[in-house]
């Protein structure tokens, strides 16, 4: 019947929970007044609001564009329009060192609680209860906005799995599973907690110096407005902007690994803090990814660390009686959202500690359970690319054969990513958004070990897995 959703949302949640593969949800948000947001709409309700946007060109080249080779401006989403549409009123305006034929801009990770903190009734026309999730709204939610080029480097994301609703526009993802990390170059140079950048630009690959990215298995899916797109744990990710403007917005579900990689992250910090610090500041390396603007040192790092840990096992203990009293009453499992933290602050109510995963008939293996999901036109599988459709060296193999190589086996993926975005402003227009730190290219010497070399391998996701357990183990003692 009219207004019926073919998803319930208890069956959303299941497909959430349980998907180990992207798949885009169809005909789930037609009622939500958030699909009025375009940008028109958000510069009248920001009413003259002042956003940061990121600014990078729109050359591909072979090297990704970080946040770190970027340029910052502070501006209206009225002035943005004007700037992307070529008008000339904003010739002096905070973008007037950019032309918007060269330049893209991006406001990320904005969240809507904080832009819209003077209109908390702006939150309820974002309805993840639709999914399954009650009390979610746009308030655990964060928006994007940006022109055409605008992209996100490749990355997967530490936490959580990602539910991602296209408003204006059009974005192009470009996904790859986790098994793929080895062929993905990881590294943690930008550092960004929860984010482990890929150190190949996958829309324009050097396979001269990233040979293996050959091996990769691009999963490629253009969404559309009223599109809601799962991204599941530790899959990698590219995003682009195809259209003039768009406009997005997603939440970032937490699942229960997300207690063990708080401890592999915090590891991490330490790691990379330590040792990027003790370098010669005035090398001109910019190790430290403008989103991190908290203060930090060896003693915070530490105590995050030991914070990380005792929620751990606070979460373990909470989470077994819980499943005991679940076993014996009968209870409904609840989702973790009050487990839900800014990304250093990680203490844990007991009483939000409950495992997402379990308590529900989900299939014991893959092939089981892509029996069990109903695909069709109300959920789209995002199908590998074929090898003859790629241009960026993919190989259409199937994605599932391998797993990723830090986690257990049939462990649930997903991303809390609970973070970003108030950076330092820069509006320098001498500084080149396609600067390139000397460290960092893929073309730096290979006759002498860099400070990086050793980080990409002290830092790897599989080393820190394996460290972090070998903590756990020793703590739990």
């Amino acid at each position: 019947g009219e207004g019926v959703k073919p998803f319930t949302p208890e069956k959303a949640k299941e497909i959430v929970m349980s998907l180990q593969q992207p798949a885009v949800f169809c005909n789930m948000v037609g009622d939500w007044p958030a699909l009025h947001w375009n940008v028109k709409y958000l510069s009248a309700m920001l009413d003259g609001k002042t956003i940061q946007f990121r600014l990078g060109l729109k050359t591909v080249d072979l090297v990704p564009q970080f946040e770190t080779r970027c340029s910052y401006v502070e501006a209206t989403l009225e002035e943005f329009l004007a700037w992307s549409c070529g008008q000339p009123s904003c010739l002096s305006g905070p973008f007037n060192c950019y032309d918007s034929s060269k330049y893209w801009a991006y406001a990320d990770y904005k969240y809507i609680a904080r832009i819209f903190e003077d209109k908390p009734e702006i939150f309820q026309d974002v309805r993840w209860s639709d999914f399954g999730f009650p009390g979610r709204n746009g308030k655990e939610s964060t928006l994007w906005i940006g022109s055409e080029g605008a992209n996100t480097p490749c990355h997967l994301d530490s936490y959580g799995c990602n539910l991602v609703l296209q408003v204006e526009g059009r974005k192009r993802w470009h996904l790859f599973p986790p098994g793929d990390t080895s062929f993905l170059y990881p590294t943690r140079i930008p550092y960004e907690e929860s984010s482990i950048f890929s150190k190949v630009n996958v829309a324009n690959p050097d396979l001269k110096h990233f040979p293996k990215f050959r091996n990769s298995t691009a999963h490629v899916i253009t969404l559309s407005p009223g599109q809601v797109l799962l991204v599941p744990r530790h899959w990698w990710h590219y995003v682009e902007s195809i259209d003039p403007i768009t406009v997005s917005i997603n939440s970032w579900i937490e699942l229960d690994a997300d207690h063990e990689a708080r401890v592999e992250e915090a590891i991490t910090r330490m790691l990379v803090c330590a040792i990027k610090s003790a370098e010669n500041p005035s090398d001109g390396d910019l190790w430290l990814n403008p989103t991190e603007v908290e203060a930090t040192s060896h003693e915070i790092n530490l105590q995050y660390l030991n914070q990380a840990v005792s929620a751990y096992f606070k979460c373990q203990k909470t989470s077994v009686s819980e499943q005991a009293h679940s076993s014996s009453t009968g209870a409904e499992q609840r989702t973790g959202a009050s487990c839900k933290r800014k990304k250093r602050e990680v203490g844990c109510e007991p009483d939000g500690c409950r495992l997402l995963t379990r308590g529900l008939d989900f299939p014991t293996s893959k092939a089981e359970e892509l029996q069990k999901i109903p695909f069709g036109p109300h959920l789209i599988q995002v199908l590998p690319q074929s090898q003859e459709m790629g241009s960026m060296g993919a190989v259409a193999v199937e994605s599932d054969s391998r797993d990723f190589p830090c986690e257990n086996e049939g462990e649930h993926i997903g991303k809390l990513h609970h973070r970003r975005k108030q950076l330092v402003m820069s509006n320098d227009c001498d500084m080149p958004a396609h600067q390139m730190d000397s460290d960092s290219s893929p073309c730096t010497s290979q006759t002498a070990l860099s400070t990086n070399d050793l980080l990409d391998c002290l830092v790897n996701p599989r080393v820190i897995n394996l460290v972090a357990r070998l903590l756990l183990e020793r703590t739990g003692v």
